[in-house]
């Protein structure tokens, strides 16, 4: 199966963001991807944290939500949707929310980024949890490919890639690929972006692909991007540094089953 890790700048225009993600999605669709997985805040990226409160939505209808399944749809894509504000039941809080799209538009999964960001250096301070309710749940879903396999994928948002033990419930749950939609820090991501990522594909003996936003953002926000594919061994397969694009690659379940049973440390676990 292709996938496509589609890399962006998001702006704090909403529209103008849907208008790059919808390029970005045609241009994976033309290369043959059958999964698109867009970063994290795709849709909008504020001047401040409680800018998503103006954007959040009702799960089931919004504008996010509309254009992520008509595109689904309209290009025969799985579509990951980054991650899009939605409402909760506090006025003044969103949950910062994964959805997953079949290529027949319908909602198939949904995710609340658990694990919320705090970073302060002295220089630069972020805490989602001013404005993002946490989640509480890990969530898998299956794609069934053209090829005939079914992938079992784990959802995961940004912050979530430093606490291991997530993508190792995704991996009892039976997991050979897992996503990671992120808007790290440049300062962050510099230092611990990739090895992170290659971390958790050696760990669970799985793929991980990784979308990214990557560049400076009108807001100041500098992204680290590098937007990547990972196979199981832990090798890159593709990625990109900064800016706009698609990073595509090939995923082969027949790797998974290879690299699983030459080195079968999942069965190993002790504790």
């Amino acid at each position: 199966m292709q996938a496509a890790a589609l890399q962006m700048v998001s702006t704090p225009r909403l529209a103008d963001n849907l208008d790059a993600a919808r390029a970005l999605l045609e241009q994976a669709a033309r290369g043959g991807a059958e999964l698109a997985v867009l970063p994290e805040y795709f849709c909008a990226m504020g001047h401040q944290d409680t800018d998503k409160l103006a954007w959040r939505e009702a799960e089931g209808d919004g504008p996010v939500q509309r254009f992520l399944a008509a595109a689904a749809r309209e290009l025969g894509l799985w579509i990951v949707g980054g991650t899009l504000p939605l409402r909760t039941e506090a006025p003044d809080r969103v949950r910062n929310t994964t959805l997953v799209f079949n290529p027949g538009g319908d909602c198939v999964a949904r995710y609340d980024k658990i694990h919320l960001f705090h970073f302060d250096n002295g220089r630069e301070r972020y805490d989602e949890g001013r404005v993002i309710e946490a989640g509480g749940a890990p969530v898998q879903f299956d794609l069934p490919s053209r090829g005939g396999h079914c992938w079992r994928v784990g959802l995961s948002v940004c912050y979530d890639l430093r606490f291991p033990e997530l993508y190792r419930r995704h991996a009892q749950a039976g997991c050979d690929l897992l996503l990671v939609p992120a808007a790290f820090t440049h300062t962050t991501g510099q230092a611990h972006w990739e090895v992170l990522l290659r971390a958790r594909a050696i760990e669970n003996l799985a793929y991980v692909l990784a979308p990214a936003q990557g560049g400076v953002h009108e807001n100041g926000r500098h992204t680290w991007g590098h937007s990547m594919l990972i196979d199981p061994w832990g090798t890159v397969l593709a990625q990109q540094a900064q800016g706009p694009g698609v990073v595509a690659g090939m995923l082969d379940p027949e790797r998974v089953r290879s690299v699983r049973l030459q080195l079968p440390a999942l069965s190993h676990r002790v504790l």
